[in-house]
């Protein structure tokens, strides 16, 4: 049977080194790194990601306060919150939550955060950082896989790994992130996505495989080589009515095909969620550490 990632206990590791790092910081700078989340709208699943996200801050003793809007805020509303808030010292970390609702223009609001308080890593200027070889802040998920990959003794380098999924917050980081020349990268990295042709070969080629394609179960058994190490990035809802709320989380790979087939495997829920929240953690010190010296 495979062994399981535990992303959870992980994670748990992770936030300890943030909270004696915060410690550090306010004894020799009299600094507490200060996380701003923007909420806008009512949607429930990002409402438990802000409160989940605000937990974990108070956790590790980072300061943070939630600015929840109505889902009919404009984009110049929007915007000049995020003017006081690059303003405002005692924020060193902004999170937009996304998605954002209809009206705004989401890239330009990501574009509105200063970079140097961009905790999630997705701003044109970090995004080039990471492409160009010096990363200040590395999105969340992205981060928290390598960590899980290096910290489990799995390191990538030299190895391929296949990422299936190209978005600006996972896919495309975590590519650029894992072919980097440095430790805990150097891989030979191969991205799929919609128009991939002949996708189960390519799967199977991978040493290291990561699923980010948004779809319940939809990498099986036979896309995978026996051995491989698979991160599943996915969360999907689907009906279950043996569970008390009608529905369970599963995620982009069919985890029970896979078990007895690979070397190791994230589990979901449980696996890769609950890095990203540490990782954010970690930038925030980040910020804060480099706000404190500047």
């Amino acid at each position: 049977m495979a062994k399981i990632l535990d992303g959870a206990s992980l994670a748990r590791e992770i936030r300890g080194e943030v909270a004696l790092g915060v410690r550090d910081l306010a004894a020799r700078t009299g600094t507490t790194p200060g996380l701003a989340a923007v909420l806008v709208g009512e949607d429930p699943a990002s409402e438990v990601y802000v409160r989940n996200k605000g937990q974990a801050c108070g956790e590790v003793g980072i300061f943070s306060e939630t600015f929840h809007f109505p889902g009919t805020t404009t984009q110049d509303e929007l915007q000049e919150l995020v003017n006081q808030l690059n303003a405002d010292d005692r924020f060193h970390g902004i999170l937009v939550q996304l998605p954002l609702p209809a009206q705004i223009n989401e890239e330009a609001v990501i574009e509105a955060v200063s970079p140097a308080k961009d905790v999630d890593g997705i701003h044109p200027f970090n995004l080039g950082k990471l492409l160009q070889g010096s990363p200040v802040f590395v999105p969340g998920t992205p981060a928290g896989i390598q960590q899980i990959l290096v910290r489990n003794g799995y390191d990538p380098a030299g190895q391929r790994v296949v990422v299936c999924g190209r978005s600006n917050i996972v896919g495309k980081p975590l590519a650029a992130l894992l072919m980097q020349r440095v430790d805990g990268a150097n891989a030979t990295v191969t991205v799929c996505h919609t128009r991939t042709k002949n996708l189960a070969e390519i799967t199977r080629q991978a040493d290291i495989l990561v699923a980010a394609v948004g779809s319940p179960r939809a990498v099986t058994a036979d896309m995978v080589r026996d051995g491989a190490v698979v991160i599943d990035v996915g969360i999907n809802r689907i009906d279950d009515a043996s569970r008390r709320r009608g529905y369970r989380l599963v995620g982009d790979v069919d985890f029970d095909g896979l078990e007895s087939k690979v070397e190791a495997i994230t589990p979901v829920p449980g696996g890769v969620g609950p890095m990203t929240i540490a990782m954010l953690l970690a930038n925030t010190l980040k910020a804060a550490e480099l706000a404190s010296s500047a």
